[in-house]
């Protein structure tokens, strides 16, 4: 809960009083490696902070699934459209190793907001988070070529490829995998020039 705090207080400062509600009102899950933690069609009323371990936004495109992005320690997971309008969600969520994450379901934040307006922060730096990774997505494919975002994937999220299998790195440059294994070579191979 301390990791969470300090991420929050990033924000805006929180007095006791709004910490010991916290500690009642937000809830630690866990998952096992490739758990399902949040599926398409059903209503997302939770908001996800991780703190230990990776979850992998997936969707479902012709019965085959299409990996969007990687959440690691220290971010807000929100299925922002259902959360948000209350319609049925597209996104699914994989924890893909064991993961440590706290859930803020909407009926705790309105507890928390009654507390205190500072909680507002929570949903709002969910969604924004949303929002950023979203953008980031659609600018990686419309202005790289998918060596160019294999790079930039290496060169700031490179422990991704301990991490995570192969397959879903491929999926999310939206790539083969036996393409995935051209690219390295070739970026190995200018790399050793």
């Amino acid at each position: 809960m301390e990791y969470l705090i300090r991420h929050i207080e990033d924000y805006a400062k929180l007095s006791e009083y709004e910490k010991e509600n916290m500690l009642l009102f937000v809830k630690k899950r866990h998952f096992e490696k490739n758990e399902i933690m949040f599926t398409e069609g059903k209503i997302a009323n939770e908001i996800y902070f991780v703190t230990k371990g990776c979850v992998r936004l997936f969707y479902n495109v012709d019965g085959k699934d299409r990996t969007a992005f990687f959440y690691t320690d220290g971010q807000f997971i929100c299925a922002g459209e259902s959360y948000t309008y209350n319609v049925p969600a597209r996104e699914n969520y994989q924890a893909i190793e064991k993961t440590e994450i706290y859930v803020f379901d909407k009926a705790n934040i309105e507890k928390l907001l009654e507390v205190s307006s500072k909680f507002e922060l929570i949903a709002r730096i969910a969604t924004e988070n949303e929002l950023i990774v979203c953008q980031r997505i659609i600018a990686s494919f419309v202005t790289k070529s998918a060596e160019e975002r294999y790079i930039e994937l290496l060169e700031t999220n490179g422990e991704l490829f301990q991490r995570v299998p192969q397959q879903y790195i491929a999926s999310f440059l939206g790539v083969s995998p036996e393409t995935l294994s051209r690219i390295k070579k070739r970026v190995l191979s200018k790399g050793n020039s």
